[in-house]
């Protein structure tokens, strides 16, 4: 697709008057004078690409970062190590620069990486089918809320309140044209409220969402709330951090119908926030209305295997409200990056990085439990868990920071959490050295 630039000032003009304009400066005129900048840039004067490339370097290593501190962070967002082979391989100009495969006898390499990355996280969820993919976790359950309100023509959506808050910002913005109503669950003891959720089911009930492990860490018991909804009609969306499931019982195992989750710790980077990963998977009768690409394996004309896409068109991107989903790209170099991660790994050193994380998590949290002033708040967790600590937790954050930690998330940050609460979390990378030296600077803290 070529782009058509005006270059003179002529075809500008003449550009501006098919729009019923006769200057750039009209053009402006919606933008408040108060917000436009005028006079010229304090551009400094040109430097050399080595000075420049300097002053760069310079500027960024004022920044404190996973290199210069030692990351406790989560809440979805995980430091975990990364083989150098992943980042190896996906920076090939052949999967970093490729784009759209609808054309498959030109897009064998995209569609089979598709397809695999697609028969991994079947595995793990142990579900039916997984789609090729979505923007990130929040979109993913986002569009499991919209998939269940289509698959049964209900309106509402059950929400455990241990659902990431991020996700559900997301969720409601996402649902905010589309007539969905969203219900809350109460907890009780950090977890899901199986009376709580039992008192909210009728038969206006699309979709009931719990995420496992919970935002606060806490265990929930899938296959007991799964149980506990009598009506058949009712889908139950599961929430899942992907590298607990070589530990947990898959989501499809448990009766779930939807599983969901943000596919970042399996190969990709933090980097600031995004690009992410979203995956989901759903069971048979939900095939047909997932959003999103599905690659699928057949045989060509000479009877060599082949991919394709499979069970929706093109089309449906392009319908507008009658479109499966708006979703119109997919994350293809995430999920390109998380095969290459699980590929590189294998099922062993997956359980293995997963055994880690819930070891040394447990380590820490006992460590932290013992100190004055400090107590322990999650009760059966994986790898991250919620503490209260004395004075406020963005106090403690701020503590730590200065020496050399990211201790954790705090929670005061969401509406109606408490400013003493700190969400740890901890990976395979976190030594004992270090979880020692950060139980240290708490405990000079606390004095």
């Amino acid at each position: 697709m070529h782009q058509y630039i005006p270059n003179t000032e002529e075809e500008q003009l003449m550009m501006l008057k098919e729009v019923g304009i006769s200057s750039f400066e009209e053009l402006l005129d919606s933008i408040p004078k108060a917000l436009r900048f005028e006079g010229e840039l304090p551009l400094p004067s040109a430097k050399s690409e080595m000075e420049h490339r300097q002053d760069v370097l310079r500027i960024l290593s004022r920044d404190a970062n996973t290199a210069s501190h030692v990351s406790f962070l989560g809440a979805g967002s995980y430091d975990h190590f990364i083989p150098h082979v992943v980042d190896v391989l996906i920076g090939r100009s052949e999967f970093y620069t490729a784009y759209t495969p609808y054309q498959a006898e030109v897009s064998q390499g995209t569609l089979q990486a598709m397809y695999e990355y697609q028969s991994m996280i079947c595995e793990l969820t142990g579900m039916d089918l997984a789609n090729s993919s979505m923007y990130d976790g929040s979109s993913a359950m986002a569009e499991a809320c919209l998939l269940a309100a289509r698959h049964t023509r209900r309106k509402k959506i059950l929400i455990s309140k241990s659902v990431n808050p991020v996700y559900i910002d997301v969720a409601i913005t996402y649902a905010h044209y589309q007539g969905l109503e969203f219900e809350f669950i109460d907890l009780d003891d950090g977890i899901t409220s199986l009376d709580a959720l039992a008192s909210k089911l009728d038969t206006e009930v699309a979709g009931v969402v719990i995420q496992n492990p919970n935002f606060y860490g806490g265990l929930e018991d899938l296959r007991a709330i799964k149980q506990s909804i009598e009506d058949k009609q009712i889908q139950l969306i599961a929430v899942v951090n992907p590298i607990s499931l070589n530990l947990l019982e898959a989501p499809g195992k448990l009766g779930v119908d939807i599983a969901v989750g943000e596919g970042q710790s399996l190969g990709n980077h933090l980097s600031f926030g995004g690009p992410y990963l979203g995956f989901m998977a759903v069971n048979e009768p939900l095939i047909r209305k997932v959003p999103g690409r599905i690659a699928g394996e057949s045989i060509d004309v000479h009877g060599n295997r082949a991919f394709v896409m499979v069970l929706r068109t093109r089309e449906q991107d392009i319908r507008r409200e009658k479109a499966t989903s708006n979703i119109c790209t997919n994350q293809g170099l995430n999920a390109l990056a998380a095969c290459f991660y699980m590929s590189a790994l294998g099922k062993n050193g997956l359980r293995k990085v997963a055994e880690l994380c819930t070891q040394k998590a447990h380590y820490l949290a006992e460590a932290i439990n013992k100190l004055d002033g400090f107590s322990l708040i999650t009760n059966h967790f994986f790898n991250e868990f919620v503490v209260e600590v004395p004075g406020t937790a963005k106090a403690l954050i701020s503590h730590g920071i200065k020496a050399g930690f990211f201790p954790g998330i705090a929670l005061s940050q969401f509406p109606n959490e408490s400013e003493n609460q700190i969400l740890i979390a901890v990976t395979e990378k976190r030594t004992k050295t270090e979880m020692d030296n950060l139980v240290a600077c708490l405990k000079g803290y606390s004095k």
